[in-house]
């Protein structure tokens, strides 16, 4: 994706202030926000972008993610501002998601107000003789999902079992989504019985395991094993329950924890085969850095990386191993030095953040001499807040477009947290919609972050060019275009969002943040196609919208549930149409509301 340069208008600061190089800030001012833009940094892992009133201190600007601000880089929208009133910006690089606040903060911007009123146009243009490459889908390679033991719960919730609900949304995003493995949290848990002692001496069972294994296998998706929790057996402090399943303490024995790990690996060697258990993983804990998952020290969970990951290639080399698995992109710098000195295996490194797109560890990464280790982003999403009303929103799905984007031929997985709202670590769900982390609800019905990656897997193979100008280019309104040489297909994702989930409680500022848009596509050459036009927004393919026509309050009743389930689909904005180039070129204009999501198709006659 590109944007215009700069306009004569947009203010300007000179670069420097920054390590091995500045990063000179560039502001203008839109209908309802204002552009920031800023020249890279060597080694930044990401950005804290800050504000001040007129002459005032500088604040990072908080969209309220509710976890770290940072973004991965420039250009960013902040429609957190007031319209009218005076700011100024500058920048600080982020080189240790440990000490975000180390960096030097950049020179400041000329003062800027966003505008309250005027037109707010963009203009997309896309040429399909200007190929980019393979599109990159980093959404498919993992889903998150509640803990799988989940799978053989028979209670019922929504008038459905919870163990078949959730089975019911893991063969969906597998199907629609060309999602391929999920995660397995907490796989260790008291609940599948794994470990016990009888007369002093540890008893291994695998039983439960294999029972959620079975479970799995129908939904077409192979298992992440997320290697937590400690048994309250093994556990040096067994009263430290995250839940019932599971204990945040480290083990009391080592040795034991290896050979649990060890047995494991082995048994399921012996039940699927070497060429398949590679095509797993195994992650080592969940969030050491938070105290409700881990209760030893920083030291204790570098312990246990070392002994799990050497016990998992023991019993079998091929199979991936990883970590840190740490909330808020904490530990990554330590982690990576401790994995140097150790010499612990490391096939991927792991880590989790909410509310941005994920940060650029690649530098880190270099430093480390390990540029081709995979980056799996094992969590994310919108907010790390169970119950949060953004999880139900059309704001979400166009931050999971935005993320999808930015992390696209960076990472190897962006997993969105967590496939279905049948959830019960943080309590089960009290109805329809509560904001709970699922893509799809209880009774399986798609919620807008599904909708978003069901657009996104419906782009063609091959990304091409965009060109945007205008209001809000390339930081509110965004487009990934795409084209598959064989058909001739072209498909092209638009969308208008930004980061402040502010504007969720703001309606006045959300109609600011409207846009109208005139995408161009160039280099056609059929004479005819067929323009499908598919649309997420406030009114349509919206859960929510649909369930407050329908009445439902709490669960839905029979009558209900049928409507929900027949309005279950990716809804056209109009019906579809055929164009006829002009010297292979249509121009096709629409408007995109905040928030909005547009999937356009070109396919020949």
């Amino acid at each position: 994706m590109r944007t215009d340069p700069p306009p004569p208008g947009a203010t300007t600061a000179a670069a420097g202030g920054a390590p091995g190089g500045g990063h000179g800030i560039r502001v203008r001012a839109g209908r309802g926000q204002v552009d920031v833009d800023w020249d890279p940094v060597p080694d930044a892992a990401g950005y804290l972008v800050h504000r001040a009133d007129g002459d005032g201190p500088f604040q990072v600007v908080d969209h309220r993610g509710g976890d770290l601000l940072a973004v991965p880089g420039p250009p960013y929208a902040d429609s957190t501002v007031e319209p009218g009133r005076t700011v100024r910006y500058a920048v600080r690089p982020v080189l240790d998601p440990d000490r975000p606040d180390d960096g030097p903060l950049g020179p400041a911007s000329a003062p800027v107000s966003a505008r309250d009123g005027g037109d707010a146009a963009v203009e997309v243009t896309v040429d399909v003789a200007r190929p980019v490459g393979p599109l990159p889908r980093p959404w498919r390679d993992m889903i998150g999902s509640e803990h799988l033991s989940l799978l053989l719960c028979t209670d019922r919730v929504g008038g459905e079992e919870m163990g078949a609900g959730l089975a019911a949304a893991l063969g969906r995003v597998h199907r629609e989504l060309g999602v391929e493995r999920v995660r397995a949290h907490g796989i260790l848990g008291d609940d599948l019985g794994v470990y016990r002692e009888v007369g002093g001496q540890p008893v291994h069972d695998f039983t439960g395991i294999d029972a959620v294994l079975d479970a799995l296998a129908p939904t077409g998706l192979r298992p992440v094993l997320e290697l937590s929790f400690v048994p309250r057996a093994l556990a040096r402090d067994p009263s430290r329950e995250i839940t019932a399943a599971g204990v945040s303490s480290p083990p009391r024995d080592w040795d034991r924890w290896a050979a649990l790990v060890g047995d494991l690996i082995r048994h399921l060697r012996t039940r699927v085969g070497d060429a398949e258990l590679r095509r797993w993983a195994v992650e080592v804990w969940n969030e050491p850095d938070l105290a409700c998952f881990w209760t030893g020290t920083r030291e204790d969970y570098l312990r246990m990386y070392d002994v799990t990951a050497r016990a998992v290639r023991a019993a079998c080399p091929g199979l991936p191993v990883g970590g840190p698995a740490t909330a808020a992109t904490k530990w990554i710098e330590p982690f990576l030095d401790h994995v140097d000195a150790s010499g612990a295996p490391l096939d991927f490194l792991s880590t989790h953040v909410y509310g941005s797109p994920p940060l650029d560890l690649r530098p880190i990464l270099e430093r480390h001499g390990r540029a081709d280790t995979p980056l799996l982003w094992t969590e994310w999403g919108p907010t790390p807040t169970h119950f949060a009303p953004v999880n139900d929103s059309v704001l979400s799905a166009a931050f999971v477009a935005t993320g999808m984007q930015e992390a696209a031929g960076r990472v190897a997985a962006l997993a969105c947290w967590v496939a279905s709202d049948h959830f019960e670590e943080l309590g089960r769900p009290p109805a329809l919609l509560h904001g709970g982390f699922g893509l799809l609800s209880v009774g399986n019905l798609a919620k807008p972050r599904f909708w978003a990656l069901r657009m996104l897997e419906q782009l063609a193979p091959v990304q091409l060019t965009a060109r945007l100008g205008g209001d809000g280019a390339g930081t509110l309104v965004r487009a990934w275009p795409s084209v598959d040489p064989d058909s001739g297909r072209v498909a092209v994702l638009l969308w208008n969002g930004t980061l402040d989930q502010g504007v969720l409680d703001r309606p006045d500022q959300r109609r600011r943040l409207g846009r109208t848009v005139r995408l161009r596509i160039d280099g056609l050459s059929a004479a005819r196609y067929d323009l499908r036009h598919r649309r997420l927004d406030e009114r349509t393919s919206n859960l929510a919208a649909t369930a407050r026509r329908l009445g439902v309050d709490g669960w839905p009743d029979a009558e209900q549930w049928a409507g929900l389930r027949a309005a279950d689909a990716l809804a056209d904005a109009e019906p579809p149409v055929v164009v006829t180039p002009d010297d292979g070129c249509v121009w096709l204009p629409l408007d995109l509301p905040m928030p909005s999501l547009s999937l356009l198709e070109l396919t020949p006659t």
